[in-house]
């Protein structure tokens, strides 16, 4: 995993796809609440102040399928919170689907190559014959922008309204409407991405190697009693050293772990093992593989899948 986009520690990567699995968790939640508010009835709410026949509204909103109507009708008439609120909820979606597509797009580029995306979702280019280019990742990135501007666009719309009603509702249509189909088309597209994915494994492997251990390194130091500065001072030492001769951490011998700390002992070694490192994250939520699969199956059941 990367944090200001360089190596950090490392993972698994159903981890990955599970912190994204929480995102769009989040974002289906909010969709669901949201519902709440609009699933309520402001037909014969007449002008502003309701009608002068004996109209049954909640008759009405029965057979409509609403579960309740609006209680006040100058509410009715001159509120469009609910749909702005959907509107936040789409724009965080959206920009939930470009995060995970600017991680795909790094990872499909030459210089990382840790997935492969499907060809009938990418294109070739008209003058590079070596490109294929992850263009439904780079639409579903540049769409959220839509999505911010419909929310913008009502807010903008609403904001100088006096109560009730006022011609400017009349633009409320076109950002909702714009914005569920970009937020559908969007889905549609991620999930046909991920379920065309082919992870590179032994790429992978390689980058979760390396100096993405060093914390563990220091980790170690200070399991043994070393206060942590000291300890990341020392690995900090290790890195030089094997940077100006070209080398990876795992490379490092016992010996050569001794001429910088005395507390190194022959157990340091299986911190070279990125698979040791990433079992030791044993905490609720970590990237062990207990705890991974814990979480597969929480939702499993959850999904019932």
């Amino acid at each position: 995993a990367y944090t200001h986009l360089q190596r950090a520690q490392p993972i698994r990567l159903a981890h990955y796809f599970l912190a994204y699995l929480e995102m769009y968790n989040r974002d289906e939640e909010r969709f669901k609440d949201n519902l709440k508010r609009i699933d309520q009835l402001p037909l014969g709410s007449g002008a502003l102040a309701g009608v002068d026949f004996p109209l049954d509204r909640e008759f009405v909103a029965k057979e409509l399928g609403f579960s309740e109507i609006m209680r006040n009708s100058l509410d009715a008439t001159a509120s469009r919170d609910a749909v702005i609120e959907f509107l936040s909820n789409a724009s965080i979606c959206m920009a939930n689907l470009s995060r995970q597509s600017e991680d795909l797009i790094i990872w499909n580029s030459a210089e990382f190559s840790f997935v492969e995306l499907p060809d009938k979702l990418t294109t070739g280019s008209s003058i590079m014959p070596q490109k294929k280019n992850p263009d439904v990742l780079e639409l579903i990135r540049g769409k959220v922008g839509r999505v911010y501007g419909d929310l913008v666009a009502l807010l903008t719309i609403v904001k100088g309204l006096p109560m009730a009603y006022n011609r400017d509702l009349q633009e409320d249509k076109e950002p909702v409407f714009d914005a569920v189909k970009t937020l559908k088309g969007s889905i549609i597209g991620m999930t046909k991405i991920i379920e065309g994915l082919k992870p590179r494994k032994d790429i992978m492997e390689k980058a979760a190697g390396g100096f993405a251990l060093a914390t563990d390194l220091a980790n170690y130091l200070v399991r043994k009693g070393l206060p942590f500065r000291q300890a990341h001072h020392v690995v900090g030492q290790i890195v030089g050293y094997l940077t100006q001769q070209g080398r990876e951490l795992e490379s490092i011998t016992l010996e050569e772990l001794k001429k910088f700390s005395h507390l190194f002992e022959e157990d340091a070694l299986n911190i070279l093992n990125p698979y040791y490192v990433a079992d030791a994250r044993k905490t609720f939520g970590g990237t062990a593989k207990e705890r991974v699969l814990e979480q597969i199956n929480y939702w499993k059941e959850k999904l019932g899948a």
